[in-house]
């Protein structure tokens, strides 16, 4: 893709309810340049879906008959790299979310989201970045904390954040997307994406996981 990621965004929407992947169509297909080009109702059929579509992100539910999700993000990103998955689930205890996150999720989130931030999320991961339920996004860093220290604390970082950086950079980790950080900041959408930009420069990560996480390392996130 190139240029304003809405303008391109092709969409795969898989969940084994066909209720809810119409209710998903009929919410990503009313944003403009987000389009979903198909869907399929289990793992084993969003491979197949996946492979004649070529869409540019997935969106998986985890629990379906055939083929459960996280087996279907696995193979997903053998035989597709470049499709870009999100969890999309009822479930977030530890298990489903680190055995996605493990197969290759970019993303998860629960059912109960806003439809903007499943928009930003869309939007985000079509980008190559990460976005995760706040309850998600804090078990990650805290079980990362938890690990017992291997390695040499990490060097202070070069070029330091500033306190604004700071505070976008402590929201971004609980799991806030841009627009839920402009509203706590009292910022425009654009500087909170500069900030989140300065802040994966500055922490030398790809996206917002991983600054988490490196934040965590670094001792940025506070009690």
């Amino acid at each position: 893709m190139t240029g304003d990621p809405r303008m391109s965004v092709r969409v795969l929407v898989v969940d084994d309810q066909a209720l809810f992947r119409e209710a998903l169509r009929t919410l990503l297909d009313a944003q403009d340049g987000i389009r979903v080009v198909g869907e399929a109702a289990d793992g084993a059929e969003a491979l197949q879906r996946a492979a004649e579509l070529t869409p540019d992100v997935v969106l998986m539910d985890l629990h379906m008959p055939v083929l459960d999700g996280v087996s279907a993000i696995r193979r997903l990103q053998v035989e597709q790299p470049a499709v870009r998955a999100i969890a999309l689930t009822t479930f977030d205890d530890d298990a489903d979310v680190f055995a996605a996150l493990r197969a290759g999720a970019l993303g998860y989130l629960l059912k109960d989201v806003s439809s903007g931030r499943l928009v930003d999320a869309v939007v985000a991961a079509a980008c190559g970045g990460s976005v995760l339920a706040p309850s998600v996004a804090a078990r990650v860093v805290a079980r990362v904390a938890a690990l017992p220290a291997t390695a040499p604390r990490p060097q202070p970082l070069v070029d330091p954040l500033s306190e604004r950086e700071l505070e976008v950079l402590r929201l971004l980790a609980r799991g806030l997307s841009n627009r839920e950080i402009a509203g706590e900041l009292f910022l425009a959408a654009g500087t909170v994406k500069n900030h989140v930009t300065n802040v994966l420069v500055k922490l030398g990560v790809r996206d917002r996981t991983q600054a988490a996480l490196r934040a965590r390392e670094l001792d940025l996130l506070g009690p």
